[in-house]
């Protein structure tokens, strides 16, 4: 999706006047979980570039991360949600091969 597409989505939907990198339209957890993850590639782009880490391996952390929100995870509510929602994302990650993205940050 372009920035434009981006921004749109995520002003109509979630009133932040700005492209993000991914969002999760969640529709059902139960039975199952059933969503739609958007990423917008070329923020998805640009923040790998300024991280100095591979695209593939953004990506991947951003697909975990708009997955756990489709599962209920959120990390906007407190410290604490967000501390657990990046505990998550850093075990599946390495669970992948994949090195902890939260490692070097300050959030």
């Amino acid at each position: 999706m372009s920035s434009d597409e981006g921004r749109a989505l995520n002003r109509d939907y979630r009133h932040k006047d700005y492209a993000t990198n991914v969002l999760t339209f969640d529709y059902a957890q139960e039975p199952m979980v059933l969503a739609d993850l958007v990423l917008c590639a070329p923020v998805v782009e640009s923040e790998a570039r300024a991280l100095g880490k591979p695209l593939a391996e953004h990506y991947a952390h951003l697909i975990v991360h708009g997955t756990l929100h489709a599962q209920g995870w959120d990390h906007e509510t407190s410290e604490a949600d967000a501390e657990a929602m990046e505990a998550r994302e850093s075990e599946i990650l390495c669970g992948l091969g994949l090195e902890d993205p939260y490692q070097h940050s300050d959030r």
